[in-house]
C-alpha cells in the first residue's frame, strides 16, 4: 500500500498529531498482529493489568463515563483503544528495562515509539501556527511553547554500546540524508518514551504480519 494511501487513511486529531492505537488499529484491519506497551497512566490504570480477569474494555467505558469529555484527547484516545481491543490487539503495561527492547530488537522485531521529541532532541517546546507554506505548524518557543510527541522506529539494539537504532527521516541531524538513521543510549530513549505521557504517547507498538 501506497504511503500515501496509509496517511490518507489514518485520521488526525484535532488538535494536531496521530495516536500510536490509531496507527495500530488500521494494521489490525489489513491482517496484521498489533501489541501496545503502555506508560499512559493518564488512560490506563496500572492496577488493571494485576489481574488477568480485568475486562480492559470495560473499565475503559466506565472511565469514560465517569471522566465525561471534559479532556478531549482522552476522549479520542479512549474511543480508539476500544476499538483496538475490539479488533483483537493487545494492550500490555510492563516496566520499561533493557529486556523488553532488547527482545524485540535482536529478533529484528522493529518497535514504533510514542515519544518526547522536544526531550529526545533537546530542542525547543514549540507553539502552533497555522500552517506556511512548507506545510510548518508549530515554531520554536521557549517560553510560551508546549512539548512535542512524534513518532520513531527503534529497529537495531547495540548490547556493548548500550544504544538502540532510531530511523527518524525528520530529526534534526539528518540534513536531508536518504539514510536518517542514528544511534542513542537507550536510557535517554526510555525517558523520551516516558515523557510522551504528556502529549499522549509514552508507548511502544509492535506489528507482526500475521501471515
Amino acid at each position: 500500500m501506497p504511503v500515501a494511501q496509509i496517511l490518507a487513511d489514518i485520521p488526525q486529531l484535532e488538535m494536531g498529531g496521530t495516536l500510536a492505537v490509531q496507527l495500530a488499529c488500521h494494521a489490525l484491519v489489513r491482517g496484521f498482529s498489533a501489541s501496545i506497551y503502555t506508560y499512559n497512566v493518564q488512560v490506563f490504570d496500572p492496577t488493571w493489568f494485576n489481574r488477568s480477569e480485568v475486562d480492559l474494555a470495560e473499565r475503559l467505558q466506565r472511565q469514560r463515563d465517569a471522566k465525561g469529555d471534559a479532556n478531549p484527547r482522552l476522549s479520542v484516545a479512549t474511543d480508539a483503544y476500544l476499538r483496538f481491543v475490539s479488533l483483537g490487539g493487545q494492550v500490555l503495561m510492563q516496566p520499561l528495562e533493557r529486556p523488553l527492547i532488547r527482545q524485540h530488537l535482536t529478533d529484528r522485531v522493529p518497535m514504533l515509539a510514542g515519544l518526547s521529541a522536544t526531550f529526545l532532541y533537546q530542542e525547543s517546546r514549540e507553539r502552533p501556527q497555522a500552517p506556511d507554506d512548507r506545510g510548518i505548524s508549530s515554531v520554536p518557543d521557549d517560553l510560551t511553547g508546549e512539548p512535542v510527541g512524534h513518532f520513531v522506529v527503534l529497529s537495531g539494539y547495540d548490547d556493548e554500546a548500550d544504544a538502540v537504532m532510531i530511523a527518524d527521516p525528520l530529526h534534526p541531524y539528518s540534513s536531508g540524508a536518504s539514510q536518517p538513521y542514528y544511534w542513542s543510549p537507550i536510557d535517554h530513549v526510555a525517558a523520551a518514551v516516558l515523557l510522551g505521557i504528556v502529549t499522549f504517547d509514552s508507548n511502544f507498538l509492535v506489528l507482526r504480519p500475521l501471515t
